[in-house]
């Protein structure tokens, strides 16, 4: 996945890469031209949109199917993410794709950055296998500083603060902080929802983590984020 500085960089496909980074994904998608690089971006956009509100897949396909001759790399990294979550949700008996450790290990050899965060994830929460994830995590981190890619920056330190809260509880907090500082800067609003869920959950229960509460089901009822709305657990 291209980081948001590089779409922003373009003229032609910064205007859809902020909207769907505010929550507003059908925005977005008026604003897509019709280019491979906006081929790509429309497929980034339907995953991303089925990924918080866990709408029909098949827009998210076809959008990928539509990529998959002139951009393989990218379609083989949004097919991996759904069938992802397809795995961890047990959404469906189909597969959307091989499995999704194998193949965001190969990306990653190819493409550092997000197919190495993607990596660690996948690699945590299918395989269980929580040390090599946390090494992935410190390689993600470093592409993410090098490439000064925020958003990514924010996941890989999200996923370190919760492993680090049952060693170093003031640790973890600060790097959930360090999340949602990084979510809010990109304006990424579901992210930043997110952030707050999961740092609301972290602190228990007090003043601070009832007003995160409240923020996040307000942004949950008004971008209809099926994740926090539910309650469910983010981990992402």
């Amino acid at each position: 996945m291209k980081s948001d500085r590089t779409y922003y960089a373009d003229p032609e496909l910064g205007p859809a890469r902020r909207l769907q980074r505010a929550g507003d994904w059908d925005g977005a998608l008026r604003l897509v031209p019709d280019s491979t690089p906006g081929a790509v971006l429309r497929a980034e956009i339907l995953v991303d949109r089925h990924t918080w509100r866990l709408d029909p897949v098949t827009g998210a396909t076809a959008a990928i199917h539509a990529i998959e001759d002139r951009e393989p790399d990218d379609a083989a990294f949004l097919t991996a993410v759904l069938e992802y979550w397809r795995q961890l949700l047990k959404s469906g008996d189909t597969p959307l794709g091989p499995d999704p450790v194998t193949e965001f290990a190969r990306l990653d050899v190819k493409t550092p950055g997000w197919a190495t965060f993607w990596h660690g994830v996948s690699t945590e929460n299918l395989r269980g296998d929580d040390e090599s994830a946390q090494a992935l995590y410190r390689r993600a981190l470093g592409s993410a500083l090098d490439e000064e890619d925020l958003l990514l920056e924010s996941y890989v330190v999200r996923h370190q603060g919760f492993h680090m809260l049952g060693q170093d509880r003031d640790t973890g907090l600060a790097l959930l902080r360090r999340s949602l500082d990084l979510r809010a800067a990109c304006g990424a609003r579901p992210h930043v929802a997110a952030a707050q869920a999961g740092l609301a959950e972290a602190l228990g229960v007090g003043p601070e983590s009832v007003l995160l509460s409240r923020l996040v089901a307000h942004s949950a009822q008004e971008l209809n984020l099926a994740w926090l709305k539910v309650e469910r657990e983010s981990v992402i």
